[in-house]
């Protein structure tokens, strides 16, 4: 028991230790495309859902009775942005009390120590993403190449398939969709309005980040059979409406103008999605080929 309790204190300490370091090196993203930073309109999508993202980097701000929920953060400088957005809707930074993200890649974290720490929300994550959030994505399987990528941040509670995340009267469940990152996820939940309620999904889309072969993956041998699972998970999955980690995966800009008016059923496009998937499963099977 003594040795036992010895191994955990070493590694709480190896843990910290390593975090502390990272923390201290320089963030530098990849590559910042112009439309991942482009200013867009907050808007209503449907009930008490709303986008608050930038032009191509969907961030997502869920109200509820006790607080707001914000799904992704962008890049690090999409930090004012998603204030703006927030307060431009009628709604206060300060009452964001859960962070969730759909991937641990810098175009989804870059803000999200910033925020975290701005509100003192409670960060969620996907267990198998956490390992990566708290190295700012260096030791990511693909993007790791790149070192850190976003500010480190640790993780207030782990989520894994089929968790709830409750604030108020929302409920959300974690969908593990592994590929793109270890901890990729999406998220399932129902919003109302004063007509009716709508099952929303925003889906994290599995496309391949890799340039090698599956097989030459030594970090993530079990990548090719999260890809098969998840789509498998994804073909099942019932919903009114979809979105994405990315504006353009689900088409945002054809189905929404900054000004338009309140529809939601512009969202529901259960053939978008299913193309969506038959061509990302498509590019999955000329990836086993390699």
């Amino acid at each position: 028991m003594v040795n036992h309790l010895f191994k955990s204190i070493l590694l709480a300490v190896v843990l910290l230790l390593t975090f502390s370091v990272t923390t201290a090196q320089k963030v530098k993203e990849p590559r910042t495309p112009a439309e991942w930073t482009r200013p867009y309109q907050p808007f209503r999508i449907a009930g008490n859902l709303y986008y608050v993202g930038t032009y191509d980097l969907a961030c997502y701000l869920i109200t509820t009775s006790e607080g707001n929920i914000l799904i992704n953060t962008g890049l690090a400088s999409s930090a004012a942005q998603i204030k703006k957005n927030i307060q431009t809707l009628g709604f206060k930074f300060a009452d964001t009390k859960i962070l969730l993200t759909t991937q641990a890649h810098y175009d989804h974290m870059g803000a999200m120590a910033a925020i975290k720490k701005a509100t003192g929300a409670q960060l969620m994550v996907d267990e198998k993403d956490a390992a990566v959030l708290t190295s700012g994505g260096s030791t990511d399987y693909a993007l790791g190449q790149h070192g850190i990528s976003f500010k480190p941040v640790k993780a207030d509670r782990l989520l894994r398939d089929g968790d709830t995340i409750r604030l108020g009267n929302m409920q959300l469940v974690l969908l593990h969709h592994p590929g793109h990152t270890k901890g990729s996820c999406s998220f399932l939940f129902t919003v109302k309005d004063e007509q009716r309620s709508y099952k929303v999904l925003i889906a994290n889309m599995p496309s391949i980040v890799t340039d090698k072969a599956f097989t030459a993956i030594s970090t993530y041998p079990e990548i090719a059979g999260d890809y098969a699972y998840t789509f498998n998970a994804m073909k099942n999955i019932s919903f009114d409406i979809w979105l994405a980690s990315h504006a353009g995966q689900f088409d945002l800009h054809k189905k929404h103008q900054p000004g338009d008016a309140y529809n939601p059923a512009a969202f529901k496009d259960q053939q978008g999605y299913d193309e969506a998937l038959r061509d990302l499963q498509e590019e999955y099977q000329k990836k086993l080929r390699q």
